[in-house]
């Protein structure tokens, strides 16, 4: 997952398995795609911009 570490995702998602996070971790190409898209958006939504506040 981008070199982040997995049990560090679960504890942010708030999994109490890691097979859960692990589930959830597995993605195609085109889903890989769509969750960046998203991801994004939510980032731009909060006005942060490498570490400054916009």
């Amino acid at each position: 997952m981008a070199g982040v570490d997995l049990i560090g995702v679960q504890k942010f998602l708030g999994h109490h398995s890691i097979l859960t996070t692990a589930r959830y971790t597995h993605l195609t190409d085109q889903t890989k795609h769509h969750a960046i898209d998203r991801i994004n958006g939510l980032i731009d939504g909060f006005g942060i911009s490498w570490g400054k506040v916009k």
